[in-house]
């Protein structure tokens, strides 16, 4: 009888030790899945300032778009922090999605006035950073994908 409360007491304390270590896997994967995906939007972030600096050449005159570009690109950058700061904070994670989309057309708004614009669509350091957000995107799909456990 001493002998099967002592081995279930130790199947039992095994069972704890086995959920924790469980738990806490998946607490770091998910803090590594949100780490990869904060890594590729700040690589697309950095991109954002030579593609302003390209259009500024070309776009005196359109320092609406430009300004607007430039302030997404600073309010998705404190979104991303501020999730980053803490993944599980849904309110973080939401605000960072709606500054995340404000980038996203403030992006296609300049996108859109360099297409009225023959000079600057020809300039192919103008393409090169307009075609490199979209590979970037596509890389956060395995990143975002990691974070469905």
């Amino acid at each position: 009888m001493f002998w099967t409360l002592v081995a279930i007491a130790v199947a039992l304390i095994a069972l704890v030790i086995w959920i924790y270590n469980t738990l806490v896997q998946r607490r770091n994967r998910y803090r590594n899945a949100f780490a990869q995906i904060d890594v590729q939007f700040r690589r697309r972030h950095d991109l954002i300032p030579n593609l302003v600096e390209v259009a500024q050449a070309y776009l005196k005159h359109e320092r609406e778009t430009l300004e607007a570009v430039t302030a997404a690109r600073g309010a998705a950058i404190a979104g991303l922090q501020a999730a980053a700061r803490n993944p599980g904070d849904a309110t973080a994670v939401s605000a960072f999605g709606t500054a995340k989309q404000g980038l996203s057309g403030a992006l296609g708004r300049l996108l859109a006035v360099s297409e009225t614009y023959p000079n600057l669509k020809a300039n192919s350091i103008l393409m090169q950073l307009a075609e490199k957000p979209g590979p970037r995107t596509r890389s956060h799909s395995p990143a975002r994908h990691s974070t469905t456990l």
